[in-house]
């Protein structure tokens, strides 16, 4: 005989996960440098929801600062792929694309292993947009 708590049991095994919605924006900066051309740094002040990814906070940033914008590509193997920031493109023949570091709260700085689609910040993480040469 199948217990009445069992079935209850069993029934929310087979119910799919819903995840919790925390929507709650944390802060993070934003940090344009390109050193090649020789602009000052320009620091964005923008926000990110729990989980939400950079790209997102990206085009938050993008929505509230008519200083900020970028384009990107979406890679059919990799997603979204940065192109530009602040009018600046990379470009295969100068060797020039847009680097992702970010500096988290403790000091340390990283190369981040993913593109804008799918590197999740941190509250108060500083991200770097660099400009640069391979």
């Amino acid at each position: 005989m199948v217990t009445p708590a069992f079935l209850s049991v069993a029934l929310l095994l087979l119910l799919p996960a819903i995840p919790a919605q925390n929507n709650d924006l944390y802060p993070i900066d934003v940090v344009v440098v390109n050193r090649i051309d020789g602009t000052p740094d320009a620091t964005y002040r923008t926000d990110v929801v729990y989980r939400g990814i950079l790209l997102g906070a990206m085009r938050r940033l993008m929505q509230s600062d008519s200083d900020f914008k970028f384009t990107y590509t979406e890679n059919l193997d990799y997603g979204p792929y940065l192109e530009s920031v602040n009018g600046v493109a990379g470009n295969a023949e100068d060797h020039t694309y847009w680097a992702l570091l970010v500096k988290k709260e403790n000091g340390t700085v990283t190369w981040s292993n993913v593109g804008i689609g799918c590197y999740i910040p941190q509250a108060n993480d500083q991200i770097t947009l660099n400009f640069t040469k391979w």
